[in-house]
């Protein structure tokens, strides 16, 4: 089947509120596994979305096409913003140049938009000075933590300014006290920057604890198996060790469990 290619268009055709609309999308790929059976998914201007499923239920994949990387095999996706590359994605890996330093990392994204010295050497200093690396401009990615590089690739992802931020599993294989304070610098980040976020994971207790709204997807082929409204004001420590995140936890827990047995085709 030949693959429809995602529509990428501006804000004035999103309809108005609007930062990413999904409709009957779903991609087979060429091997013949189906992916994604049919998705329906609105997200709002400066949302946190969190999409959480089991292993290969096509949380990445939806990602991938919200982000433009691969096309769907049918449906529309519309993205808003002041352009339609508008996006930041940051990946699971980091997968920074080892040979560059931390600054000419998250330099990348503009050398490639061909933006001038001066501007981007100021972008890159606040992106660094956001993500808390200031001081480590001019290390080299051998010489950073796991979390430290994971912050450099935020930082990449920040640069350029996007409207919508795609983060894929950015945290997972960090360990719990650093995976905690970047959930937390993310909520500031988040709160100060205004950003619409998409951000997948595995894990109930990240995605209750930073999302305002838990997309539950079943298994493979990937559909959403029902959505989880996080209502949390201030969400900080006391929220984590709250009696009300851990019966958003057990709803989600229990959702998951659900969608993990259930089949996405009908």
């Amino acid at each position: 089947m030949m693959a429809e290619p995602a529509a990428r268009l501006s804000d004035s055709a999103t309809p108005r509120g609007f930062a990413i609309k999904l409709a009957g999308v779903s991609k087979t790929y060429d091997n013949g596994l189906v992916a994604l059976a049919p998705l329906d998914l609105d997200v709002l201007k400066g949302e946190f979305v969190s999409l959480l499923g089991p292993s290969g239920c096509g949380k990445s994949t939806a990602l991938r096409i919200i982000a433009g990387l691969i096309a769907p095999t049918s449906g529309q996706v519309q993205v808003a913003g002041r352009a339609s590359r508008s996006i930041g994605f940051v990946f699971q890996e980091p997968t920074l140049m080892p040979w560059a330093t931390v600054r000419d990392n998250v330099r990348l994204p503009l050398r490639l938009a061909h933006v001038a010295r001066e501007d981007a050497d100021r972008r890159v200093s606040d992106a660094l000075a956001r993500v808390g690396l200031a001081e480590f401009a001019e290390t080299y990615p051998r010489e950073l933590s796991g979390g430290m590089k994971m912050r450099v690739s935020l930082a990449r992802a920040l640069v350029t300014d996007p409207d919508v931020l795609l983060m894929d599993e950015p945290f997972a294989a960090l360990d719990e006290i650093t995976r905690f304070r970047l959930n937390n610098d993310l909520l500031v980040l988040w709160r100060e920057l205004h950003k619409t976020i998409v951000f997948v994971t595995h894990s109930v207790f990240e995605s209750v604890f930073l999302s305002q709204r838990v997309i539950v997807m079943t298994a493979r082929p990937g559909r959403i198996e029902s959505e989880i409204h996080v209502d949390a004001d201030p969400r900080d420590e006391s929220f984590r060790t709250s009696a009300a995140y851990a019966a958003f936890c057990r709803e989600a827990s229990t959702a998951l469990a659900r969608a993990s047995e259930r089949k996405g085709a009908s």
